[in-house]
């Protein structure tokens, strides 16, 4: 075959090539970037995956608002896909909560939630009128408390593959005087839970690291292949 034709063949198999593969979107936390989601997408990647790990201005708008933003982004890169699964850490997945109650994506696949506030953080409901919490967290930080009318807590139960992940151990003292029971630092274990989860995990991990600890890292793996959480697994990413 000359060469110039085995190029084309090259060119023209590559998008679908890409689009047969499975999508995972990857949707960070409040005041975090896609970097902080960064190790998880090339662990997904090396594992076959197509991955968008989407950026998106968490601080700078309220939770519709983000919703409206991050429903464009997805549409625009997974245009085609059959599936798409989601790993979401902290706000993001009150954003896609959010999104598929209002503006749902029709194939949404399997749903990881990593510290999700799904009944909301007590910690807002005692500093979310403060000065400097409203200048780190923006508008959609001051809706995640727990009182009925919170953004988390109007969303209902969720009505996709949702399997939930959250952490016991916290780093911050301060915010832990605040939550009930046990916490990540941020959120108590039983706010992380939301009606209609099909499984949930605790580790020993904190808010702001869950999303690259290898147990948790391999348990999103594990979910997306089968549904469920494995509690044996080891502490290591795949090789």
């Amino acid at each position: 075959m000359p060469y110039f034709l085995m190029l084309l063949m090259l060119v023209i198999a590559s998008p679908v090539e890409s689009m047969n593969r499975e999508q995972v979107v990857l949707l960070h936390g409040l005041a975090r970037t896609s970097l902080s989601m960064e190790d998880l997408a090339t662990i997904l990647a090396r594992e076959g995956y197509q991955v968008w790990n989407i950026d998106y201005p968490s601080r700078k708008y309220p939770i519709p608002e983000l919703a409206k933003i991050v429903r464009e982004e997805v549409s625009l890169k997974t245009a085609g896909a059959e599936s798409i699964h989601f790993i979401t850490h902290s706000l993001g997945g009150i954003v896609l909560r959010y999104l598929q109650k209002h503006d749902p994506l029709p194939n949404i696949g399997r749903v990881v939630m990593l510290s999700p506030p799904n009944q909301g953080s007590e910690v807002v409901d005692v500093l979310r009128d403060t000065w400097p919490f409203e200048f780190i967290n923006g508008p959609a930080g001051r809706q995640l408390g727990t009182d009925a009318k919170s953004t988390p807590r109007s969303l209902g139960r969720v009505n996709f593959e949702t399997g939930v992940i959250t952490g016991d151990r916290s780093i911050n003292w301060i915010n832990s005087l605040i939550i009930p029971g046990d916490d990540d630092g941020k959120v108590s274990v039983e706010r992380a839970r939301v009606e209609g989860m099909v499984d949930f995990h605790v580790v020993h991990v904190s808010h702001p690291f869950i999303m690259k600890d290898k147990n948790v890292i391999a348990n999103c793996l594990h979910f997306l292949r089968e549904g469920r959480f494995d509690t044996d697994l080891p502490e290591r990413p795949p090789p």
